[in-house]
């Protein structure tokens, strides 16, 4: 059973766990003011790979390549194909947290950090799936990052929400649930909130939501995009 954060959206009994639910919906105004920087082309060099063998050795760099075939291998298919295919791949990875994993209490890796190591969090995956598709040309439009409750632990999740038109009930991309399903089957999920490059949305039933106003920062994300523009 994959674990996930311990500690509920909704119920906030220390000061710590508040300040980080606030960062969070920070977020999406960051994602605003990086995206254009942050949505480039992957870029795959021999340098690229050099560094990753050397850093994690030839079986990370060998995960590096399976992606960058799996891009090449679904630029022209079509988005069902694409949305299968990215989630299938990243959730062979296995799901480690981030206080085992980088020793720290919330850490957001890049998809390079995330396949050369071997493991991330639920935010790791999404992120992953994020970027790839935005590599395969789905706009950002259609894609959000979802935080939700995952009802029978009782816990913070985050997850992909792709979204065939905007008022649409989107698609749920999960490492827990392998099984790609509209939001309106996903019972075991409340949605709280999702956030792209365009802004952020408080969350109704099946995923839907409206759209709020606001300004704010977020460490985790600069420095994601920091990390993501020096090829890591």
């Amino acid at each position: 059973m994959t674990s996930i954060k311990q500690y509920s959206i909704f119920s906030f009994p220390t000061s710590k766990q508040t300040l980080r639910v606030y960062t969070l919906l920070g977020l999406a105004f960051v994602l605003f003011s990086v995206y254009l920087r942050a949505s480039g082309p992957i870029v795959f060099s021999d340098e690229l790979f050099e560094s990753v063998r050397k850093n994690h050795g030839v079986e990370a760099e060998k995960r590096i390549k399976d992606w960058q075939e799996v891009l090449s291998a679904n630029r022209s298919s079509d988005i069902d194909e694409q949305l299968y295919a990215i989630n299938y791949f990243f959730n062979q990875v296995e799901f480690i947290d981030d206080i085992k994993h980088w020793k720290k209490e919330d850490y957001w890796a890049t998809p390079i950090e995330f396949l050369a190591t071997a493991g991330g969090d639920c935010e790791d995956f999404s992120i992953a799936k994020y970027f790839s598709l935005r590599e395969l040309g789905v706009p950002a439009a259609n894609l959000r990052l979802m935080y939700v409750k995952a009802i029978r632990f009782n816990q913070a999740h985050m997850v992909l929400a792709y979204y065939e038109k905007p008022n649409s009930v989107p698609l749920v991309l999960d490492n827990i649930n392998p099984r790609i399903l509209s939001a309106s089957k996903r019972r075991d999920l409340l949605p709280v909130y999702s956030f792209n490059g365009e802004g952020l949305w408080m969350a109704k039933a099946q995923g839907k939501g409206r759209k709020v106003q606001a300004g704010g920062n977020n460490s985790l994300w600069e420095d994601l995009i920091t990390r993501i523009g020096q090829g890591l």
